[in-house]
């Protein structure tokens, strides 16, 4: 009999202040090229650090829909985030969502340990496995003429929630970063020559800005998510934005749903992680820190640009899970907009409507997981759907040692094969991490 035990990936860090201004961010609009992950500017002296990504794309022929979640680090009273994107989204094109829906998939998608238990030698029996299972807001005068005078175009404006929207064009990058930067904001270093190589691609910028006043009015806490949704060949995810606000690496998982198969990175390299390892039942206890070394021990195999696969498979089911597939009604509101069992569609309008006729199609999950920095990723990723329905998850076994008694001969045949897959688990567990074999032995022999 085996049982599942998940990591959760979701970052528990900070001040509690500091956790109420972490925000989860969806993004959607009708276009002709993609683009997202932008950049966080503060008011004033205040530093905010973005490290850590979490991204729902929902992808259907040229139509995606994304969700996002960052970690913002700092006391802004008055922050935002800068996005790259191609066109300007109408009103109904973005709304408010759920933000417990990021959590949901990484519960569902996580790594996680699987445990086995060894049978009585003298008594064999057949083995099973079971698995645990708003209107738009028009821009002052004032800021309107003072962009005007610099090239810059307040092209939309809109309240969603507790956030103010903006969406900016501009003429040239100097016009643009001295627009942001007599707004109040601190833009990060280097962010003058980014903001020009965008908008020589001519793209706009979609500026969410937090209104504290309207969020300590809702009772402060999370901030909510903003759905956005576009049509475009393009599937791509900008990133390097996001590098001007990290004092290193940053983390991004990257959560793909499509009714094709998997979807991997097409202009880097994309590999799975190491699964279906033995390791020693000391990682039991530990195995948050046991995962965060084996991916970066992969992380630094792969040679630190490679988009690491930790899971593959349709949301009907799983084996073993480590929390309950998500629902129907879960997946639309991750952007799903295809049909499913119970039937919808999403007409260009972006409203999803229910359609009792045609074929069900099925959601394929793809959980990619990025470690960057500007150097390591130059370019912004871009994606490709594929056929490939092969399943695959981050899987580690623990397999409990039979400890009752008995003689037969293949109890003593038992114990001496129980000494080799011990030191089969320290070596196996020391090439997984990185760590001391002769620690690790020390502390097997602890257990």
């Amino acid at each position: 009999m085996s049982k599942s035990i998940r990591i959760n990936t979701v970052m528990q860090l900070g001040t509690p202040r500091q956790r109420r201004l972490w925000t989860l961010l969806g993004f959607g609009l009708a276009s002709s090229a993609a683009a997202f992950c932008g950049f966080f500017v503060a008011k004033g002296d205040s530093k905010i650090f973005n490290r850590s990504n979490q991204v729902i794309i929902a992808r259907d022929g040229n139509r995606s829909v994304f969700t996002m979640m960052n970690d913002y680090q700092g006391s802004a009273k008055d922050f935002a985030r800068i996005v790259p994107i191609p066109v300007v989204p109408r009103r109904e094109d973005i709304r408010i969502g759920d933000p417990s829906i990021v959590k949901k998939l990484d519960a569902y998608s996580a790594p996680r340990l699987v445990e086995y238990f060894d049978e009585n030698p003298c008594a064999p029996s057949v083995m099973f496995d079971m698995a645990m299972p708003s209107a738009s807001a028009p821009a002052p005068a004032s800021a309107q003429a003072r962009a005007n005078a610099l090239g810059v175009k307040i092209e939309a404006s809109y309240q969603v929630g507790e956030y103010d929207i903006a969406i900016l064009s501009a003429s040239q990058q100097t016009g643009l970063a001295t627009y942001l930067r007599g707004e109040g904001y601190r833009l990060p270093p280097g962010a003058d020559t980014m903001l020009g190589g965008y908008l020589r691609s001519g793209m706009k910028f979609f500026v969410v800005r937090v209104n504290m006043e309207r969020f300590d009015a809702s009772g402060g806490g999370f901030l909510n998510p903003i759905v956005l949704s576009y049509t475009s060949e393009k599937f791509m995810l900008p990133i390097r934005l996001g590098t001007l606000n990290s004092p290193g690496e940053q983390d991004l998982t990257v959560y793909l749903l499509s009714p094709q198969g998997r979807i991997e990175t097409s202009n880097y390299r994309t590999a799975a992680m190491p699964t279906d390892k033995e390791v020693p039942m000391l990682v039991k206890n530990q195995f948050a820190p046991f995962y965060r070394h084996v991916f970066r021990r992969a992380y630094e195999r792969e040679g630190k640009n490679v988009a690491l696969l930790e899971y593959a498979w349709n949301t009907n089911t799983c084996d073993p899970c480590s929390s309950e597939p998500p629902t129907s009604a879960e997946l639309r509101e991750a952007g799903v907009f295809w049909r499913q069992q119970e039937g919808f569609s999403a007409p260009t309008s972006g409203a999803i409507v229910p359609t009792p006729e045609g074929e069900a199609k099925p959601v394929f999950l793809t959980r990619l997981h990025v470690r960057y920095t500007a150097a390591t990723f130059p370019e912004d990723l871009h994606f490709k759907v594929t056929p490939n329905q092969n399943t695959f998850q981050g899987r580690y076994i623990l397999r409990h040692p039979y400890k009752g008694g008995g003689s037969c001969a293949a109890l003593n045949t038992y114990k001496a094969d129980l000494k080799r897959r011990n030191e089969a688990q320290a070596q196996t567990l020391a090439n997984l991490t990185g760590w001391d074999i002769n620690h690790i032995r020390q502390r097997m022999a602890q257990e």
